[in-house]
């Protein structure tokens, strides 16, 4: 599916999107989050995030943190994913690529073609947070090239070296302390008061970095919550 298919969708408030997800969260949406609800990034990410920051809580009945019987209660500060909903937005090397998800069970929401899929994602607002990708995704080059410099792949074998870094990184609980990714997801606890801030915020933190698993495991990190591959960071392979 591309910008040009023809698409619409119909939401009729039933709820249902809201239950059985995994939803990923890059660092701006859970900025976003923060702006539109008054509370600070480091609130959010303990109130309605697990995985340190990198998913949306779903409650053990299976509904979404965020719902308030069948609305959203942070509908305007609401992720990415929940904007392309029923889209999802697959990055690939080569470019952002549509794909249409299947419809939650019980939904009551009208698919049609009276539009396109272009057209859908641009009326949820999601050109800020795909613009914002971008620009955190930029930092990958930085971690790649950190990594490549501090590790011998001669010495370390690659696959087993990223393997951990994978794991480490999608650990749920009981993982080792990352400043990196506790910052990536908590900007407001360094005073970083827009992206650009942010950013710099973190490749500083890269740069400085002498733990080349810590490293890795953030690189991963990102990747990951910007909707990308681990592969995307992989290097030495």
């Amino acid at each position: 599916m591309d910008r040009a298919t023809p698409f619409s969708y119909q939401c009729n408030q039933c709820g249902r999107c809201c239950h059985d997800k995994v939803i990923t969260l890059s660092p701006y949406d859970v900025i976003r989050m923060a702006r539109t609800s008054g509370l600070r990034t480091g609130e959010i990410v303990r109130r309605y995030t697990i995985r340190r920051g990198s998913i949306l809580r779903f409650l053990p009945e299976g509904m979404c943190i965020a719902l308030e019987g069948v609305r959203c209660s942070i509908h305007l500060g609401r992720p990415l994913a929940c904007r392309l909903y029923p889209l999802g937005l697959e990055g690939t090397p080569d470019g952002d690529r549509l794909i249409a998800l299947e419809p939650a069970q019980g939904s009551l929401g009208v698919y049609g073609k009276d539009s396109t899929a272009g057209a859908f994602i641009e009326a949820n607002g999601t050109a800020e947070y795909v613009g914002a990708v971008e620009r955190y995704r930029e930092l990958i080059p930085t971690f790649r090239a950190r990594i490549a410099a501090m590790v011998d792949f001669e010495r370390i074998e690659p696959r087993e070296f990223w393997r951990r870094a994978v794991v480490e990184a999608l650990l749920e609980t009981g993982f080792d302390p990352n400043p990196i990714i506790d910052a990536m997801f908590d900007p407001d606890a360094h005073g970083c008061d827009s992206v650009a801030a942010h950013i710099a915020l973190l490749d500083a933190m890269v740069q400085r970095e002498t733990d080349s698993d810590r490293l890795a495991a953030a690189a991963v990190m990102l990747a990951v919550g910007l909707g990308y591959s681990p592969s995307e960071v992989i290097v030495g392979k």
